[in-house]
C-alpha cells in the first residue's frame, strides 16, 4: 500500500541558497504564502486597468518561465500571472508532500481563492493541462475559459517516446537515473529535454538555450528536484487509473468553460491522435493543431497560440453570470481539496 508520509526533504526555511530565478523584461516575481505551501508567482503589468485575469500552469519539470513567450503577446487582453507549482521553479515542496494531480489542483484553487482573482482565463500545458482540467470541472466558478496545450489526459496506447518519462513514476527509478547521469552536464540535459519537447529543437535561440542551461544548473542544486519530478510523474500515472467521477476524461466532459485545445503534430509526449478525442470530450471546445509543433507549442509558436486565444475571446459570450457564479460541481471542500479525492491518495513511494 502506498505510503502517505511526506518526503524527507528539509523545510523550506533551511533549503540551500541557489541562484536567483530569471525574470524576463516586464515580469515581476513574488512569493505567495498559503496554507501548507508557498508559491512563486510570475506576473506582468497589464496594458490597462480592468482587463480580465489569466493564470498559467506549467507541465512536468517546467516552471512559470514556460509561459514567458506567450504572456507579453496577451498584454492587451488579459492580466497575466503564471505560477510555479509546489516543488517546481522557485516554489518549495508542499508541506504534505502531495504531488498528485489533485494536490497540484489544490494549489491552484487555494491561490485563486486567496487572491480573489477568479474567475480567470486558465491555461495549462501537459501536467498543468490535467491539473486545470480538474480545477475547471470541480470549480467552474473560478474559470472563464480554459486553454489546454498538449494536456496530459489518459492514453491507452502511450507513445514509445513518452515511456521514459512515465518510468519516473516507478519507485527507485529517479534515484537510479540520478546515479547513471551523474556525469551529465546541464548543457547535455537541456539538449535532451529540447529534443524531446520541441518539434524543431533549432527553433530555440542561443539566448533561450543559455537561459535553459542556467535554470537547469539551478534546479540540480535543489535537494528535492528529483523527488518532485518522480512524485508528480507518479501523480499523472495514478490519475490515469482513477475511475468514476475522478477520471480525467469524465471530468473533461463536465467542464463548462469554453475551451481551446492546442496539439502539436510532432509531440513525443502527448499523441497527436488524442486531439480529436479531446475535442469530443470538452463540450464547448475548439481545436488548434500545429503540425510542426512539439509538446510546448506556447514556447515554439506563441504567436499562433496567442491568435487562437484572442479569437476564443472574441467569439465567446461572457458566461460569468451563468457559469462563474454557480455552485461548485462535485464535493469541493472549503479547505481547498478538489472534487472529494483524498488529499494524499497518490503520494506514495
Amino acid at each position: 500500500m502506498p505510503s502517505t508520509e511526506p518526503p524527507s526533504v528539509p523545510p523550506a526555511n533551511v533549503l540551500p541558497k541557489v541562484a536567483a530565478i530569471r525574470a524576463a523584461d516586464g515580469e515581476r516575481l513574488r512569493s505567495v504564502h498559503l496554507p501548507g505551501m508557498t508559491l512563486t508567482v510570475r506576473s506582468r503589468r497589464p496594458a490597462r486597468e480592468g482587463l480580465p485575469p489569466a493564470l498559467y500552469v506549467h507541465g512536468l519539470g517546467g516552471s512559470s518561465q514556460n509561459w514567458s513567450a506567450l504572456m507579453p503577446l496577451l498584454d492587451g487582453v488579459v492580466q497575466s500571472e503564471a505560477l510555479d507549482l509546489p516543488g517546481f521553479g522557485d516554489s518549495p515542496p508542499p508541506d504534505d508532500g502531495d504531488y498528485s494531480i489533485t494536490g497540484h489542483a489544490r494549489a491552484v484553487v487555494r491561490h485563486l481563492d486567496a487572491s480573489g482573482r477568479g474567475p480567470v482565463h486558465l491555461f495549462g500545458n501537459s501536467l498543468g493541462g490535467a491539473v486545470v482540467t480538474r480545477v475547471a470541472a470541480a470549480r467552474p466558478d473560478l474559470v472563464r475559459t480554459l486553454t489546454l496545450v498538449s494536456p496530459a489526459l489518459p492514453e491507452i496506447r502511450v507513445q514509445r517516446s513518452a515511456v521514459p518519462t512515465g518510468l519516473l513514476a516507478v519507485p527507485g527509478v529517479a534515484a537510479l537515473f540520478t546515479r547513471l547521469t551523474r556525469e551529465w552536464t546541464a548543457e547535455q540535459r537541456v539538449r535532451g529535454v529540447r529534443a524531446l519537447c520541441y518539434g524543431d529543437p533549432e527553433r530555440v535561440s542561443e539566448e533561450g538555450f543559455r537561459n535553459a542551461v542556467e535554470e537547469m544548473e539551478r534546479r540540480l542544486q535543489l535537494p528535492y528536484f528529483w523527488d518532485a519530478m518522480a512524485r508528480s510523474a507518479r501523480g499523472i500515472v495514478n490519475a490515469y487509473t482513477l475511475g468514476g467521477q475522478h477520471a480525467l476524461w469524465r471530468q473533461a466532459e463536465r467542464v463548462l468553460a469554453p475551451t481551446l485545445l492546442v496539439y502539436g503534430g510532432r509531440d513525443q509526449l502527448v499523441a497527436y491522435r488524442m486531439a480529436q478525442r479531446a475535442a469530443r470530450a470538452f463540450r464547448d471546445s475548439r481545436l488548434l493543431t500545429l503540425p510542426d509543433a512539439g509538446h510546448v507549442a506556447m514556447m515554439e509558436y506563441p504567436e499562433a497560440v496567442a491568435t487562437a486565444f484572442r479569437e476564443l475571446l472574441a467569439d465567446t459570450v461572457d458566461t460569468t453570470d451563468t457559469v462563474g457564479t454557480g455552485k461548485p460541481v462535485g464535493d469541493e471542500r472549503t479547505d481547498g481539496a478538489v472534487d472529494g479525492e483524498p488529499a494524499n491518495q497518490t503520494t506514495g513511494g
